[in-house]
């Protein structure tokens, strides 16, 4: 059976709790909750190197860590995306990000009411397109309506806009989208690994986000502060958490650290 993530979620809560506490005693606002505030089964083994750390050391050693990974072929995704994003409530179906809607599996295409394959990093934003690396790496791809996916095209991610049509109140307008709230903080988790674990030093373009949208073939994504606040509003999911232990136990043994640590976001950005 696959491993069991144990996690002990001490992120937000307590320090809201405590912080409540403090400012009735007049003490001084707490500072930023540091890194390794939550903690997780793997934090004395797969993530012992990064443990403590904070900012550019910090992403450094994560990026050690999780480029130590299985590469899959872009076909492989298919079959693996029915196994990572399924229907917890129907396993015959996947859920499908952006709309939240489930679907059949069999319904993988390039067909109007087919799901395909979604580069929440736009592959055009670095030029890597579908090569085995970045443009088959499971902690980014995943399920998505055809025509949804078309809309999201390869914007940038921000706030605003028109709403998607089907799109579960995903916006969107010329140069940004936005994920409808429940996977706004997957996006940028998601996003947030991908600027990890792509740092030019594999013949792939260094990732990084910044604070721009309409950034276009340039190896960047904004908008950071954006994704910094989906992070926080939408903490992981069971469903996300789940997915995370599936490609780490079954396709690409690495893990999105920003899952297991969604504190790490803020003490590296």
């Amino acid at each position: 059976m696959p491993a069991t993530l144990i996690r002990t979620r001490r992120w937000k809560t307590v320090a809201l709790a405590t912080s409540t506490v403090l400012a009735a005693l007049a003490i001084p606002t707490m500072t930023a909750t540091p890194a390794g505030a939550t903690t997780t089964a793997y934090d004395a083994t797969y993530y012992k190197n990064a443990i403590g750390k904070t900012g550019t050391s910090l992403k450094s050693s994560l990026h050690t860590i999780i480029s130590s990974q299985t590469k899959i072929s872009y076909s492989a995704v298919w079959d693996a995306l029915k196994v990572t994003d399924q229907d917890p409530n129907n396993s015959s179906n996947v859920i499908l990000l952006y709309s939240g809607a489930s679907r059949s599996k069999s319904l993988n295409g390039g067909d109007v009411g087919d799901w395909n394959r979604e580069h929440t990093w736009a592959k055009s934003h670095g030029d890597f397109g579908e090569a085995i690396g970045p443009g088959t790496d499971l902690h980014h791809l995943r399920p998505c309506d055809v025509v949804i996916n078309s809309t999201r095209g390869n914007l940038d991610f921000d706030n605003g806009g028109s709403t998607v049509t089907n799109g579960g109140g995903s916006t969107y307008d010329s140069d940004s989208f936005a994920p409808r709230a429940a996977d706004r903080g997957d996006v940028a988790r998601m996003i947030l690994y991908m600027t990890v674990r792509y740092e030019g030093d594999d013949g792939w373009a260094d990732l990084e986000p910044n604070e721009k949208v309409g950034n276009g073939s340039n190896p960047y994504m904004g908008k950071l502060s954006v994704l910094k606040a989906w992070n926080e509003a939408d903490p992981p999911s069971a469903f996300e958490e789940k997915r995370n232990q599936a490609i780490y136990d079954t396709y690409q043994h690495n893990r999105n650290p920003f899952i297991d640590h969604p504190e790490w976001v803020e003490a590296i950005w």
